[in-house]
Order: structure tokens, then sequence, then C-alpha cells
């Protein structure tokens, strides 16, 4: 059975905020908070139902949308695609033309609204960066630079990969990194090669450790994964996982003879998991376009970030 198509909106304003809508009682899911948007006809593309939805039922002109994330979702009654957008290219003011009470709230805030089950992967999305950063310990003395670099770019997303450093090497950087990531509102992961540390925001899983785990580890507020395949990725949307990133798209200089992936398998591996994919790889800033076309969130990178 073909599933029912479905365009949705993240709209965010100029202050990063994001509309929501409740849905009216007597509709499928009704009383819950949604993403606006609605089905997607016969003779319409995602992109054009978007923009027709949105200015039927808020008054909004869709200026630019970019993909953000596609939701396969099977209810009780019904299986839906969900055909995600990032708008934040748009005019006119928001008003319901249609009844719907609608707010704009705060990504953070998006957890306190009760969502049908399908949107949760979208809510993940929404909070989710572009660029997610890969913080390497290769050169020790390196390593707080290299952080500064990055958060001088405005990076929101960070992971200590520290894989060579003594535990109180680690510590040390830590005890220094957090402050800096806190000030300029980064999220900090930290390998989990390395084990967890209670000052930093969630664990960054390798694929073994991944495969290791049965069920998600408690109190962690984000969770990330490195996966290299379908098997992989199904484990990790299966355990609660709330993004991974998909390795390696694009030969990269440290190793250049490896197989790798390329953009096609990509966006086919991405199409099978309701999860928030960054491709990792040989990736450069502008790479980002690209791997968003493929379904992916963005790119996360080590290099891209400090040229």
């Amino acid at each position: 059975m073909n599933p029912l198509q479905v365009a949705v909106g993240v709209v965010k304003n100029p202050e990063g905020e994001i509309l929501i809508s409740l849905r009216h009682a007597e509709l499928h899911q009704g009383g819950l908070w949604e993403f606006p948007g609605g089905k997607v006809e016969a003779s319409e593309t995602a992109e054009s139902a978007l923009a027709r939805e949105l200015k039927e039922e808020l008054n909004i002109d869709v200026t630019a949308a970019s993909p953000l994330i596609t939701i396969r979702h099977r209810y009780p009654d019904r299986f839906v695609q969900l055909n995600v957008f990032l708008v934040e290219q748009f005019s006119g003011e928001a008003k319901s033309l249609e009844g719907q009470p609608f707010k704009w709230v705060a990504p953070t805030e998006l957890d306190q609204h009760k969502f049908p089950a399908a949107n949760q992967p979208i809510i993940t999305a929404a909070k989710l960066p572009p660029y997610y950063a890969i913080l390497d310990d290769a050169d020790e003395d390196l390593l707080l630079p290299n952080l500064q670099k990055i958060l001088n770019r405005d990076i929101k997303l960070i992971q200590a990969r520290l894989k060579n450093l003594s535990p109180s090497a680690v510590a040390k950087f830590i005890e220094q990194a957090c402050p800096l990531c806190k000030q300029q509102q980064a999220v900090l992961l930290i390998n989990s090669a390395v084990g967890y540390s209670v000052e930093v925001d969630g664990i960054h899983l390798t694929s073994r450790d991944l495969m290791a785990l049965t069920t998600r580890p408690e109190n962690i507020k984000w969770l990330a994964a490195s996966c290299h395949n379908l098997e992989q990725l199904r484990h990790a949307q299966n355990i609660g996982v709330d993004f991974v990133v998909l390795a390696p798209v694009l030969a990269t200089q440290t190793h250049p003879d490896a197989a790798t992936l390329g953009w096609e398998q990509f966006a086919e591996l991405v199409a099978e998991v309701n999860l928030p994919v960054y491709a990792l790889g040989g990736m450069t800033t502008s790479s980002l376009i690209t791997a968003r076309q493929c379904g992916g969130q963005g790119i996360a990178a080590i290099r891209a970030f400090l040229d």
C-alpha cells in the first residue's frame, strides 16, 4: 500500500522560533500539536503542496524551502509519508485562516507540547543544526585552538573524538571546553570510546558500541551514533538514538582508498530510516546542499570547519 503523501513545514522566524498549530479535535490525531502542512494532491509536488497549504492555513507566502527529513509512519488506521521542509524564508504575517490555534515556540520548547507519534524525528531535526563538527585529538596542542575556531564559525554541534588522550588529559580538556561551548550555546558530545563525562551534553557512540547496546542508556540528553550500513542505521533507530552520521560518503584525505557510499547510496540508506542523518567523509561546507537534497540533516566533518 502506498503511503498518504503529506507536506510539512518547519517554519522558522528570524528569531529562530518555530510555528506550531493545534489540530482540530475531530481530525485524525486531533487535539495534538503539529507542524503546519497538509495532503499532497495528485497534480502537486510536495514543495508546491506545502506552499499552498501555508498560504491557505496561515497567510504565509513561502520564498524558499529546503528538504529537512522524510518520515514514513504506520498508524493503526493509516500509513503516511511526511515530506518535511525547513522554511526560513517567507513573507506575510502568520494568522489563522482556518480557526486553528497556533503559536511560535523556541526549538527547546517543542518537547513541552504533545505531538503525533510520527513527529518525534521532526522535532529532533528541527532542533539540530546543519553542521556537526568533529574535534579530533591527533595533535593535543591544537585541541583548544581548534575548538575555538569551530565556535568562531558559529557551529552549534560538536563531537569531542578523544581516542588518543590519557584520562587526565581528557578530563582537563572537558573542564576547559564545556564553559566555552555553553557560552556559545553549542552542544558538546563525547565519543563513547572515551567514556562518559557528566559535564558534556551527550554521547556519540562508535558503531561497535552502538551494536552492543539493546536499549538507549538512561539520563542521556543527546545520543548520536556512527553508522556505515543499513543494519546499523535500523539498530540506531530501534534503540532511540537521536541522530547519526553515515560514512564514508566520499573519499577522504586520511583514507583515500576506502570504499565509499557515494551520494546515491547515501540517499537510499537515509530513506530507509526515520532519523536525522549527517553525511560524513570528504565533506566541505558547500556539500550541505547536496546532503539536504539526498535527505540528510546536514554534514559532519573534521577539517571543513577548520580551514
